[in-house]
């Protein structure tokens, strides 16, 4: 569905499992910083808002969007989580830079999400413009930071059952 017609933060909070017990790494890009700090500090609240122990939350940082693939790799081979959350956002320039990027991290995170023992979520942001990527870290459409981390909570509830 496009975010344009569902807000991002929006959910069934009953739906949603309780995250006691769980852990999560969070790898954070540092390129449009202003967009990628505020979807992680959503997903921390929401991972906390369920149950989640702050201690049982590693936050590591990357330089850009394509190094998350590295990131959450090492993760997932280095820590002891039960769930990685990627977050990542890329505004559309003048060069086919960005359809690189997009492309390039999106199948390295869906082959690792294959290939891990732990499911990685997806939160890269795939932005035509400042305003786009804005209206998606808690401005009208929501953050997906938040949706991130509850997909995450669920996933990792998935693997329980």
């Amino acid at each position: 569905m496009a975010s344009a017609l569902h807000n991002l933060s929006s959910y069934d909070a009953t739906s949603v499992p309780s995250a006691k017990g769980m852990s999560f790494a969070i790898v954070v890009a540092d390129w449009n910083d202003q967009y990628t700090y505020a979807m992680a500090e959503a997903a921390i609240e929401t991972l906390k808002k369920h149950g989640a122990d702050e201690n049982d939350i590693i936050v590591k940082h990357v330089p850009g969007s394509f190094e998350l693939i590295y990131g959450a790799a090492w993760m997932v081979e280095n820590e002891q989580v039960d769930a990685v959350i990627a977050i990542g956002c890329v505004i559309r320039g003048d060069t086919p830079h960005f359809d690189y990027i997009c492309q390039g991290t999106t199948q390295g995170l869906a082959e690792l999400n294959l290939k891990a023992d732990v499911p990685v979520i997806y939160g890269l942001l795939t932005c035509n413009n400042a305003e786009q990527a804005a209206e998606r870290c808690g401005g009208r459409l929501g953050n997906k930071g938040t949706e991130c981390a509850v997909t995450a909570i669920k996933m990792v509830a998935y693997g329980e059952d």
